[in-house]
């Protein structure tokens, strides 16, 4: 039985990101609780290091360890755990409920945070863009809200999810504005795709691991932040509208994971994306389940148009095909934008990039086996990059075809010419997203 007078010691499940923050949040001054540990799944090498004590707190002053999610059942034994919290997304519910089985097998309670106790009030109006899976179209929403605020001179700043792969004291506020910083950080593949794209079109990213602080930095050069989300996590800020993203190439998948389930219904605006690519009907059907889940939503219908930099160089080539690495992995997808902005183009020959994987690569493959015939961009580590370059250099193609949002062939410089995909987001009909967002943030004024 637990002593009532003795504080509770926990475990939180994680993946560098929301774990933290729940911690931040819930429990860094909490006398009443004891974070024991945070164990690690989903990105490659962010086990076996340790929370610092800067960002812990004074309560660890030897920081808090990270450790393998295999280990949880001796972990919760051996360090007397009374509560297990999950605290990471893109997951099937099924998942989230055989991790839950782990925890009460061991005698542990099973808790989830919801969103009350974890968003952060802001000073300024905050969009929020959220989506029901990894690989929806979150980035190019997010980045088409903000090229619309700019254009109507508010100073916007992006807080993206965090990813903190590296050195978690260093990454406690991270803000990048133009390439070199991104280069200072040591940033891995994963933070590119997010932030280079919103820097090469003039904004500023904030990022990293004490959101309260990322959030403060915020308020001090912006009139509006806008939250780029990560996975199908729902936001650390409370949102002034709050538009999550759902896919027509997987309409099956509103109410299939977590925490995208509750992400959808808690949406003001709901984006149906990829109508331009799904059969007909799609969007109806969509349209139709969206509203039996949040009646009160406005439903948006939007294409994620592919545009090729230059369709001659890739004409009758042989060609490999690289995608965004997390949609393609545990986002679940078999291929994205990059087969998707070929399929008008005559005589293209797509390699299976198996046939030449270094071994990190192959690895990936085994790991994920729905992958089609594409390269997802895995680049968390060096060594991952370098196996990337391996993988290109080592195909019989003539041509890569690059659909990750990051110029590619800047930070690995392949021996082969690299053609860019590049993906954004298009209203394709009323009422349109921007328009909607304006009438909400006229209402909060």
């Amino acid at each position: 039985m637990t002593d009532k007078n003795k504080p509770r010691r926990i475990v939180i499940l994680g993946a560098a990101g929301r774990d933290f923050h729940n911690f931040n949040m819930l429990y860094r001054g909490d006398p009443g609780s004891v974070v024991v540990a945070f164990t690690a799944t989903q990105i490659p090498g962010i086990a076996a290091r340790r929370y610092p004590s800067t960002l812990a707190g004074p309560r660890y002053p030897d920081g808090i360890p990270i450790v393998d999610m295999a280990d949880l059942e001796a972990l919760c034994r051996r360090e007397r755990v009374d509560t297990v919290m999950f605290a990471y997304s893109d997951v099937t519910h099924a998942e989230v409920m055989h991790q839950g089985s782990r925890a009460l097998a061991v005698g542990a309670d099973f808790l989830l945070a919801g969103p009350a106790g974890t968003m952060i009030a802001m000073s300024i109006p905050v969009v929020a863009v959220s989506a029901v899976r990894t690989g929806c179209g979150k980035s190019q929403t997010a980045r088409h809200l903000a090229r619309h605020f700019r254009r109507g001179n508010r100073r916007v700043a992006v807080l993206r999810h965090p990813m903190p792969y590296g050195d978690l004291a260093r990454q406690s506020v991270q803000r990048f504005a133009g390439r070199a910083d991104l280069d200072a950080a040591n940033c891995t593949i994963e933070e590119r795709e997010e932030y280079e794209p919103h820097i090469a079109a003039g904004g500023i990213v904030f990022a990293g691991v004490d959101y309260r602080a990322i959030a403060a930095a915020a308020e001090r050069e912006a009139d509006i932040v806008l939250w780029d989300g990560g996975n199908n996590d729902f936001p650390f800020l409370r949102p002034d509208a709050h538009i999550v993203v759902v896919d027509a190439l997987r309409p099956g998948h509103l109410t299939t994971h977590h925490p995208g389930e509750a992400v959808l219904r808690m949406a003001d605006i709901v984006v149906v994306n990829k109508t331009d690519a799904a059969p007909a009907g799609t969007f109806e059907r969509m349209a139709e389940a969206i509203r039996g889940l949040v009646p009160a939503a406005a439903i948006v219908r939007a294409a994620s148009p592919a545009i090729v930099d230059d369709p001659a160089a890739i004409r009758g080539k042989r060609v490999i095909v690289v995608e965004d690495g997390p949609t393609i992995t545990h986002g679940g997808m078999a291929h994205g934008a990059g087969i998707a902005a070929l399929r008008n183009i005559e005589g293209v020959t797509v390699l299976d990039p198996r046939d030449s994987a270094a071994p990190a690569i192959r690895a990936v493959y085994d790991a994920y086996p729905h992958i089609g015939r594409v390269l997802p961009a895995m680049g968390y580590s060096a060594a991952q990059r370098d196996a990337i370059r391996e993988t290109i250099d080592s195909s019989a193609a003539d041509v890569v075809v690059a659909a990750t949002p990051i110029d590619l062939a800047a930070l690995i410089a392949p021996r082969k010419p690299v053609v860019r995909v590049h993906y954004d987001y298009a209203d394709a009909g009323e009422p349109r997203l921007a328009d909607l967002i304006d009438a909400r943030l006229a209402r909060r004024a």
